[in-house]
């Protein structure tokens, strides 16, 4: 995944560990399955923070990643807030 010129970090903390690591599994589920030809991304957890790396061949690749993964953490933040 390292190999392509672009990438970014979105990282998102919460109010505890138990919040971040529900988030981090509901959006992991999506790594592998919304990669473009041209992005790619990966979800990790460390303590009550989730980091999302999006890398991509071109920044217009690496804008629309970003905008689905930020999507799809909103979504799940809400969820979560809501069970």
């Amino acid at each position: 995944m390292s190999d392509r010129p672009h990438d970014a970090v979105l990282r998102f903390s919460y109010e505890s560990t138990s919040r971040a690591r529900t988030v981090a599994r509901a959006v992991s589920r999506e790594v592998g399955e919304i990669d473009g030809d041209r992005s790619a991304a990966s979800v990790s957890r460390e303590g009550a923070t989730v980091a999302v790396r999006v890398v991509a061949d071109d920044l217009v690749a690496l804008r629309a990643g970003l905008n689905s993964w930020g999507s799809l953490v909103e979504v799940a933040e809400r969820t979560t807030a809501a069970a």
